[in-house]
Formats: structure tokens, C-alpha cells, sequence
């Protein structure tokens, strides 16, 4: 019974097969390169057969424009040929990835971002941006969420550890001379970078509206009031028509003082608007070291 079930099976998948030799999966481009079904049984067995009749079908090669095979070539063509991998270059130079030149730092920094963005978004489900609610709910997360605590560290202090290591990832690059022709380019937007990163620790400073967020806020902000032109205590601030109810600081509480309304902007320059233009200067600085040749060389 078995034998002849076992038969039955293989004459059913030997039909299939022999379909799709016929061309009701192959391209046009392989019915040169057909192989008789059953010499290709007798030498790869039946998985592989199935293997190769799916590698060569119209369906796997509207999917994968490349083979599969590990060669110098096609490992340049998995690069260039990926949505996410095609801002990195193709090849690297030997020393790029030495951690005794590159310290990680950059690969660091990214690296936490990506954490930071997943744990902010876990944060967002149990956070209201409220005068009210905002510090209870974070007691709240604390003590009652599982996990909630561990979640919250690990944003506070890869918050932390990306502020850190941004600033070994310039210093490296300027200890190297990365910056020099042609990357300084990418060295503007490294600092840009760096600045954008210092806004997004200040802003979430604020959010869990406790006496250190509230406090350094305060002095944050009113230091803005120096701004020059933009702030009504700086220079050329009066000459412009600056005033404390329309200059920089006033733009960033939504008042004359830290309130509902500072928290909220905050909130939306946290989680929505500083993250969405550090994206969009991340993938410019990946793909400036690309166009650039890679890491830079020792000096």
C-alpha cells in the first residue's frame, strides 16, 4: 500500500514538473536552456529538480534580476539592486571596517537610533501629551505597565549613549581628516546631524514633565531669548521688532512660559517632526559616503 502511494506521488509530482517544462513557468529566455525532466530526476533528485524549476521560473526572476551564486559580481548586484542596502556602496576598502579606525561610532549611533525610534513608539501607546496626565502616566508606566520600566530606561539611556557617541563619530572623522575633499559635504551634514540630535534630547527633556525636565527647559529657553535677530534680548532683536510675544522663544513654548502648550510642541518636534528630518539627512549622509568612495582611507 505504501509503495503504491509512494508511486502515485511521484507520478503526480512528475507531471507538475513536466508542465512546468513545458513553459507554464519558465521564461522565455530559459525555454533554450530546458532540460528533460526526468535526466535532471535521475541526476539532482526530486528536490532538486523542484529547485531549479522554481529558480527558473518567470515568477523567482521578477523577483530576483541577479543569480544566486557567490561571486564578486552578483555580491555587488544584491547591493545595488535592494531598496535598503543600495544607499551603502558596493564594495568597502579592507581597513573601513577595522574597529580600530572606524571606533563603530557611526554604526553605534545609527544603531541606537533605531532603538530609540522603536522604543519611542512603544512609549507613545501609554503617554497623553497633557499638563495633566503627562507625569502620571509615566509613574504609571513605572510601576504598573510590565516591563514598563525597563522600556523607559532603555529610551532614557539610549538617549543618552546617542548624544555620547555622535560626538566620538565627529571626533573620529576629524582625527582622520574624513572631512577633508571630497567629503566635506558629509561633514555639513554630520554637524547638522549633530545639532538635529541635541534638539531631539532637549525636546524630550520636557516630556515627563517632572522639576528637571520643566526646569531645564526654562533655562533652555530663555536662553533663546539671546538669539541674534531671532530673539527679542539679542542683538538686532529690537531693530527687527522682536518682542517677548514673537520671537524664537515665544515659537518654541507657544507662550511667554513653559506650559500646555510648550509641552505639546514639544511632543510633536519629539515624535513626529525632528525624527522625520533626521531620516531624511540620514539617508543623504549614507549616500554621500557611497558617492564618496566609502569610508575614507588612513591618513
Amino acid at each position: 500500500m505504501r509503495g503504491e502511494i509512494s508511486d502515485l506521488i511521484g507520478r503526480i509530482c512528475l507531471f507538475f514538473l513536466i508542465q512546468m517544462d513545458r513553459g507554464l513557468w519558465l521564461s522565455d529566455k530559459d525555454d533554450k536552456d530546458k532540460l528533460d525532466m526526468r535526466e535532471l530526476i535521475k541526476t539532482k533528485g526530486l528536490p532538486g529538480v523542484i529547485k531549479h524549476s522554481i529558480e527558473n521560473s518567470q515568477i523567482w526572476s521578477s523577483f530576483f534580476r541577479h543569480s544566486l551564486k557567490d561571486t564578486p559580481k552578483t555580491r555587488m548586484q544584491a547591493i545595488v539592486s535592494n531598496v535598503f542596502l543600495h544607499l551603502h556602496p558596493a564594495k568597502v576598502k579592507r581597513h573601513a571596517p577595522l574597529f580600530k579606525f572606524t571606533w563603530c561610532m557611526g554604526g553605534i549611533t545609527f544603531f541606537t537610533f533605531l532603538v530609540l525610534t522603536i522604543t519611542g513608539v512603544a512609549l507613545m501607546f501609554y503617554y497623553h501629551p497633557n499638563v495633566r496626565d503627562a507625569y502620571w502616566d509615566m509613574k504609571g508606566l513605572e510601576n504598573h505597565v510590565p516591563f514598563g520600566l525597563l522600556l523607559r530606561n532603555l529610551h532614557r539611556w539610549g538617549a543618552h549613549l546617542m548624544v555620547i557617541t555622535v560626538w566620538f563619530h565627529m571626533f573620529r572623522v576629524f582625527m582622520t581628516g574624513s572631512y577633508k575633499p571630497p567629503r566635506e559635504f558629509n561633514w555639513v551634514i554630520g554637524v547638522v546631524l549633530l545639532v538635529f540630535t541635541l534638539l531631539l534630547s532637549f525636546t524630550g527633556y520636557l516630556l515627563p514633565w517632572d522639576q528637571l525636565g520643566f526646569w531645564a527647559v526654562t533655562v533652555g529657553t530663555n536662553m533663546a531669548r539671546a538669539t541674534p535677530g531671532m530673539g527679542h534680548e539679542g542683538p538686532f532683536g529690537e531693530l527687527l521688532g522682536m518682542t517677548a510675544y514673537n520671537d524664537i522663544r515665544f515659537a518654541l513654548l507657544g507662550g511667554s512660559m513653559v506650559g500646555g502648550n510648550a509641552l505639546l510642541r514639544a511632543y510633536i518636534w519629539h515624535c513626529i517632526g525632528l525624527p522625520l528630518i533626521v531620516s531624511i539627512f540620514l539617508i543623504v549622509h549614507f549616500w554621500r559616503i557611497r558617492k564618496d568612495g566609502g569610508i575614507s582611507g588612513k591618513l
